[in-house]
């Protein structure tokens, strides 16, 4: 006989059924029910296989303890992976499937595994594959591992919210000592969170079934909960606590229903108060792994909970004295259940695919299910979580919370305080003194232990195949730590995390050590302490949440003029403008601004100012460049190195006065130069000396570049004299434009003459049409960025990450001075002289040239050479351009000693496809530099 429905009981709503299918055969349950819980009461045993060897596996538990039956879920046109069937509420039109398991899991055809046991112990396969080699054997042994199938559509709107809340009391726990403590925190005026994993609050009364303080669990726990609301506590049902942080922040999984990614809440209380109660632990004997067998714990929870009566030939083996409560409930029931000291001997499951029979001390009593209580242990995951320790108790034989820790304290069965009225005055003692220890005597146990070299195949670990033998194994291995332990057998990981292995397998290892069970210790618990998706951390961090678009005060302003808006280092910037085809709009605009000008947005160039009596001391050190001669007025071009000693950010920086500067860095690095700066500028800086601040926003930049910009710029009203002389290039002036505040720097990223002009971000719209207005006249006019990639390309100006790669340092790109001469330290110098620096076939910024009326070089081909009759690469095209103002295909190159090749032809491979080039200086356009300080 198997599982069935009682007649009357539980949570359930039986005036809603519902339908779902199994392994493609249909049954029905209730609302209210879970997959567990509805499979049981139709009769269904086997609702899984194990990880190695395919044995058949009933559950085990009811709730979170179970380790067996996990299943794929398909509702409507998604899929789900990997849902323990226990905790997942049942929908209408489920269609589930048993992971690791074909065609079904109660005929599984990789179940002839287990024939070969004897040779797959733990760590086979660290020595049976190792010869011919690993790699032969890989493949087919990844594709076996794992658990679940992974649907790679993703599901619409499977989106976690994130929130950040705070409480001076989060009880972690809902049942009758969770209760009782936020009562009576909240009614002393306490904010108070109480959140439960179940749906409803009670936790374990409803399968007590017993009365406490004198009324029902329906009652008591309604009216519990209706006291916490009118005392203004918060409660959250269907919220797990899965792992404890820093300074008291505690993550909660608010489950929303299934199909619907879970909400995160990031909790910080100032005190946790941890609830948790306790699991019932296996019994390790011969052939516990039988469907059919399950906790005492589990057989009352499926009775109360869900009216589901597992079985009705019950042998009950237990070893401690709650055990009798729950015989009384299963009779009450209709079940036939029979006792059994389990203290009494050698315990052995008997039966074939069915359960027919429990042997015990040489007695055999038969059965068609068998439960097993090895006792009780206190859930003390999130204890551990927040690193406090364990005591190990003789009396209770499991591992309680140790010595309390700050912010946190533990109550009733978490606690080891297993009967029910002292747990209730322990968690009331919660208000007055903060947690007081209420021990008594009412709960007793004979320790029963996994006993080294017994006879027949007896478990541990369910769900990863891990027996007794194997722990044998691993000690005989010397793999004796508990950790290792772990690791070589599998013992305690995925979902399970030693809620049902742990202690069974430490136990084990300590004896055959001859060591006791606290000098042999626990394995480290760490979050999630219950399987949660990884949508639950990533939330709303995606797309332009995670990276939000950044945009241009102009935005509106290029959108009326025509501009092909596109994304650009974060930022959405203008591509070219007009309605010509991208091709022609920029070949257009590159010769509009070599023969007059191009006006182009840079607001989103970096702009962060260092201010200070340290100022120029630190921006020495950060720059690679010596900076301290640098004289107000003046800029400077230089490198930011990472302490590797590789390019990190190319720029300029403009000296303002004595202890002012402003760092002027690529776009798409302003927040990365920013956090960098403030990270050096707390390393070892007095704070009252030194202040970065990020400008950025502030400024907005319009650049006009090319033979006529200076012509341009002077119809601005300013009171400058833009003459060479007067405003050479790599200087900048302060002025004003129109009562505003602004500031104009010569500086140059296509060879032409440029000037930026910066000014408060209400003006720009202002001088950006006044520029316009000016350059129409003389044939100038907006630019994109596609344009200005191929102007500086033609002068040879790189653009970091792109001409640039991870490996890139200074002296790789020309600039190997600074290195040989710059005597003060800088971020990186030491590196720059690691033995990886000074290889002399280090990849070097070049010019690549190609035969005429040849195409443009495909960017990313490699160069390449032949050495020992192999193919080697010896480079790659960084950028690739058709020059409309050479007439010419430009590219730009990193290649091995690429200075000392220099007119040599290269050999191009791209797609299979060879072609020639020759290697040049990188500097196209007036190498003499006449453009660029008219």
């Amino acid at each position: 006989m198997t599982g069935s429905r009682i007649d009357s009981g539980g949570l359930i709503d039986r005036a809603k059924p519902l339908g779902f299918s199994f392994d493609g055969r249909a049954y029905s349950g209730y609302s209210g029910d879970t997959l567990a819980s509805a499979l049981l009461a139709n009769g269904v045993r086997v609702m899984g296989r194990s990880f190695k060897y395919h044995r058949p596996r009933g559950v085990w538990g009811a709730w979170f303890d179970d380790p067996n039956a996990i299943f794929g879920i398909r509702l409507a046109d998604d899929e789900f992976p990997n849902c323990p069937a226990t905790t997942t509420q049942l929908v209408d039109g489920m269609q589930a499937r048993a992971v690791n398991a074909w065609p079904s899991a109660k005929f599984d055809i990789k179940a002839g595994l287990d024939l070969f046991h004897r040779w797959l112990g733990a760590g086979f396969y660290y020595k049976t594959f190792m010869w011919p080699g690993w790699g032969l054997f890989e493949p087919a042994i990844r594709r076996m591992a794992g658990l679940g199938h992974l649907d790679l559509n993703t599901v619409a709107g499977y989106v976690s919210d994130q929130l950040h809340d705070s409480c001076d009391f989060l009880v972690i726990g809902g049942g009758a000592a969770g209760l009782t403590a936020a009562r009576a925190m909240a009614e002393a005026g306490q904010d108070i969170v109480l959140i439960d994993d179940h749906p409803e609050l009670g936790g374990g009364l409803y399968r007590r079934g017993l009365a406490i303080e004198g009324e029902t669990p329906q009652v008591w726990i309604a009216s519990q909960h209706k006291a916490i609301r009118q005392a203004g506590g918060r409660i959250m049902t269907s919220t797990t606590g899965f792992g404890i942080f820093d300074h008291n922040l505690v993550g909660l999984a608010e489950d929303r229903g299934f199909s619907r990614a879970p909400r995160l809440h990031r909790m910080r209380a100032s005190r946790i108060v941890m609830a948790t109660g306790a699991l019932d632990r296996p019994i390790t004997f011969a052939n516990n792994d039988r469907p059919g067998i399950m906790s005492v714990e589990a057989a009352t929870e499926y009775l109360g909970r869900y009216g589901v009566l597992v079985g009705r030939h019950i042998a009950l083996v237990s070893n401690n004295s709650f055990a009798g409560q729950a015989a009384a409930q299963l009779r009450a029931a209709g079940a036939e259940v029979t006792g059994c000291d389990a203290t009494q001997g050698p315990i052995r499951a008997l039966g074939g695919k069915h359960l027919s029979g429990v042997e015990v001390g040489g007695k055999r009593y038969g059965c068609d299910t068998i439960l097993a209580s090895g006792g009780l242990t206190p859930i003390v995951h999130l204890w551990r979580h927040a690193g406090g320790k364990l005591n190990w108790r003789d009396d209770l034989a499991a591992f309680v919370p140790g010595n309390p820790m700050e912010g946190m304290i533990a109550i009733g069965a978490a606690n080891g305080t297993f009967d029910m009225d002292e747990a209730l005055a322990e968690a009331r003692s919660v208000v007055k003194s903060g947690g007081a220890s209420v021990r008594g005597d009412h709960y007793s146990i004979t320790p029963i232990w996994p006993k080294p070299g017994a006879k027949g195949r007896q478990w541990i670990d369910f769900q990863h195949d891990v027996t007794l033998k194997d722990v044998e194994q691993a000690a005989r291995e010397n793999f004796v730590s508990v950790e290792h332990l772990k690791r070589y057998t599998t013992l305690g990981m995925a979902s399970d995390q030693g809620k049902t292995s742990n202690m069974a397998g430490l136990v084990a290892m300590a004896s055959i050590q001859g060591k006791s069970i606290p000098e042999t210790g626990t394995t480290t618990f760490r979050p999630p302490f219950v399987p949660v998706p990884l949508e639950l951390y990533r939330g709303q961090n995606r797309g332009h949440t995670r990276n939000p678009l950044k945009r241009l005060p102009l935005e509106a302003v290029h959108r009326a003029a025509g501009a092909a808006m596109g994304e650009y280092g974060g930022w959405l910037r203008p591509g070219w403008y007009g309605e010509k085809s991208a091709e022609d709009a920029i070949r257009a605009e590159c010769a509009m601004a070599r023969k007059a000008a191009g006006i182009f947005d840079s607001s989103p160039l970096g702009k962060i100012e260092v201010m200070g009596p340290d100022a120029e001391a630190f921006v020495n050190f950060i720059y690679y460049n010596t900076i301290r001669t640098l004289k107000p007025g003046a800029i400077r071009y230089g490198f930011m190195l990472t302490e590797r000693g590789i390019v990190y950010d190319d720029g300029v920086i403009s000296r303002l006065g004595p202890q002012r500067f402003v760092i002027s860095c690529s776009s798409s690095h302003v927040d990365g130069v920013n956090a960098n700066l403030e990270a050096w500028r707390q390393d070892g800086n007095d704070p009252d000396r030194l202040f970065v601040h990020d400008t950025t926003a502030n400024w907005a930049t319009v650049t006009v570049t090319g033979p006529k910009a200076r012509e341009i710029v002077a119809e601005l009203g300013t009171d400058l004299d833009f003459s060479p002389d007067n405003f050479p290039h790599m200087t900048f002036r302060e002025t004003v434009f129109l009562g505003a505040p602004a500031r104009i720097a010569r500086v140059s990223f296509t060879g032409d003459a440029s000037y930026e002009i910066s000014v408060p971000v209400a003006s720009v719209e202002t001088l950006w049409k006044t520029l316009i207005a000016a350059g129409g006249s003389l044939g100038a006019g907006p630019v994109g960025l596609e344009a200005l990639s191929v102007l500086r390309a033609e002068k040879g100006y790189l653009i970091i990450g792109k001409d640039t790669d991870g490996e890139t340092m200074p002296h790789d790109l020309g600039f190997g001075i600074p290195r040989l001469k710059k005597q003060a330290e800088y971020v990186g110098d030491r590196s720059l002289y690691s033995e990886v620096a000074q290889l002399e076939t280090r990849r070097q910024f070049v010019g690549l040239a190609v035969p005429e009326r040849a195409g443009p070089l495909p960017t990313g081909a490699h160069l390449v050479d032949t050495r020992d009759g192999r193919t080697v690469s010896i480079g790659i095209v960084t950028s690739s351009y058709d020059s409309p103002c050479l007439g010419k295909p430009i590219a730009l190159a990193l290649m091995e000693c690429g200075q000392e090749r220099m007119g040599e032809q290269v050999t191009v491979l791209h797609l299979g496809e060879t072609r020639m080039a020759q290697v040049t200086s990188p500097c196209f356009l007036d190498p003499a530099g006449e453009r660029l300080n008219a």
